[in-house]
């Protein structure tokens, strides 16, 4: 049976060991898939354990900068993000280390709720590892604009520079900016917490921008909930983008995509 697994801490919360057993019954793969918790001070030597025997991993949050810097091969993705949320074992026992969070957000957002990114003012909120994964594939669809806004402007002004070749990218403090825009994606963890980042309502436009919570959970998080009250047209949480960016690691292990469609319909 071959070994898959996901490496972070916490763990217990993982909703990847459902979604990758739905995937591997749908393909027929003869595989298993685990979640391990790895210590804090020790990401690597979990890291190496699992690879004695094992043949690919998903890692989360908080080791995916020490992933990047980890494996002996990065994607171009990878390379660009700074972060790696997938590594391959090759068959000469290097890693090869990947980054799907990106193609899994923007396959969400345009296939499962259809919305093509092309043309669109787009907002980006927060400067952090989530925000910097997905800016790429984001540019790659050619938005009219993409805009970075952070509470420390001098993050954001950092992260667009990193990508000023590929695309339309600006960046701004939260403050700066009260046109309405087209698509409002935060990235920050803020829901978690239950709270908000300090953005103006004023972006959005009554029954025309949509708004994109990477985060999600049983209820609308905080920010969607914010977002429905200023009459978001449509308000989207993480979980489609957790199951593409799945699929997009399970078709780098395996060389099948599944369907996506109904295992998203199971979670929900």
């Amino acid at each position: 049976m071959d070994r898959y697994a996901v490496i972070g801490n916490p763990i217990s919360h993982s909703k990847s060991p459902q979604i990758h057993a739905q995937f591997a019954a749908q393909t027929g793969q003869a595989m298993s898939y685990e979640a391990l918790l790895a210590p804090l001070d020790d990401f690597a030597g979990s890291l190496r354990e699992f690879f004695v025997g094992g043949l690919g991993v998903n890692v989360t949050v908080p080791f995916k900068e020490q992933a990047w810097a980890l494996v002996d091969e990065r994607t171009p993705a990878a390379e660009r993000a700074g972060a790696v949320n997938t590594i391959k074992r090759l068959a000469d026992g290097r890693l090869l280390g990947d980054n799907t969070d990106g193609k899994g957000l923007v396959r969400d957002i345009q296939i499962n709720h259809g919305l093509a990114l092309k043309g669109l003012r787009i907002l980006l909120v927060g400067a952090g590892g989530a925000a910097r994964g997905v800016i790429q594939p984001i540019l790659d669809a050619a938005p009219e604009q993409l805009c970075v806004v952070n509470r420390t402007v001098a993050k954001a002004e950092q992260l667009a520079a990193l990508f000023v070749d590929q695309g339309p990218i600006s960046a701004a403090g939260f403050d700066w900016i009260e046109e309405p825009v087209d698509l409002i994606i935060n990235a920050t963890s803020a829901s978690l917490a239950g709270e908000l980042p300090a953005i103006s309502p004023k972006l959005i436009q009554p029954g025309h921008t949509v708004c994109y919570d990477m985060m999600y959970a049983k209820e609308p998080t905080t920010f969607n909930r914010w977002a429905a009250e200023h009459g978001a047209a449509r308000c989207i949480d993480g979980l489609g983008m957790l199951v593409e960016q799945a699929a997009e690691a399970f078709q780098l292990w395996r060389g099948v995509r599944p369907d996506t469609g109904p295992v998203l319909a199971a979670l929900r």
